[in-house]
């Protein structure tokens, strides 16, 4: 058992059902919101964490490189972050992310609903579980397919390009690739390229919410034959540029999303991964 965990039997007051973590150039999402300033275990969350309503359902949103974008990947507290969601009553979280591409096909504006990641990140605390009870939470499916099918829904009413499926690799930061590095991902198959996606994504799984991630290409990485290398400005400016085609989204998806559904499976995760 983890030195902190949460309590199924007393799980305590809910203010907020679903979790949204904003990313490069997502600092804001939520009109007349509360601002709650949340301690945890493993230091403070990357801000306070802002709680408002979308579509009926009570919301909490969260800038995952804080207000103004004083935190770089590597130095994210992403246990703080993960665990200010789950002491909220949130059961779904949903990580938008800026992104490269790692494929021709996959354009800058287009949006990709990944269902798998690699993992290329050294040094991170990347789990809740460091003993004394052995724990390990399974990584096959790391991704809700039923956030993302209802994204997929939500992008195709909104005529928002979109890939359904898609790895992305995540890189430790703060630096971008190598070309080398690039034109590996890019002859793996791999779609897109991030660096916070992980850990981010199996630390919600670790505390049994569903996750799903919403990938906004902002440029070809530097492997795809016959780019330049990327800047973070030109990030951050198709990001910007894009942000309302991704507000939109993220206000019919949570919209669409069924109330307090986790059909996922990931209420009962720990059940198999621990031992007896």
């Amino acid at each position: 058992m983890p030195a902190f965990e949460f309590d199924k039997t007393n799980p305590g007051e809910r203010l907020a059902e679903i979790g949204v973590f904003g990313g490069s150039g997502f600092y804001h999402l939520l009109e007349n919101a509360e601002s709650h300033s949340i301690d945890t275990p493993y230091g403070c969350p990357s801000s306070p964490v802002m709680i408002g309503t979308i579509g009926g359902k009570k919301v909490a949103f969260l800038p995952r490189h804080g207000e103004k974008h004083t935190l770089p990947p590597h130095k994210i507290n992403f246990r703080a972050n993960v665990w200010a969601f789950k002491s909220l009553g949130i059961t779904r979280v949903i990580s938008p992310c800026a992104a490269g591409s790692l494929q021709k096909d996959v354009a800058p504006g287009h949006f990709v609903f990944c269902d798998q990641y690699v993992d290329r990140t050294s040094g991170r605390a990347d789990t809740f579980y460091d003993g004394p009870r052995t724990t390990h939470v399974s990584a096959a499916d790391p991704f809700c397919d039923d956030m993302r099918k209802v994204a997929i829904a939500s992008a195709k009413d909104l005529g928002i390009p979109h890939h359904e499926t898609g790895t992305v690799v995540v890189i430790q930061g703060p630096r971008f690739s190598t070309r080398a590095e690039s034109q590996w991902f890019n002859q793996m198959g791999w779609g897109v390229i991030n660096m916070t996606q992980y850990p981010e994504v199996h630390l919600v799984k670790e505390l049994e919410m569903a996750s799903l991630s919403i990938a906004l290409i902002t440029d070809y990485d530097c492997g795809v034959d016959g780019v330049p290398p990327v800047s973070h400005e030109q990030v951050v400016k198709v990001f910007t540029e894009n942000n309302q085609k991704l507000k939109d989204l993220l206000i019919k998806l949570i919209t669409d999303l069924p109330s307090d559904t986790m059909a996922s499976g990931n209420t009962h995760v720990l059940d198999s991964a621990r031992h007896s």
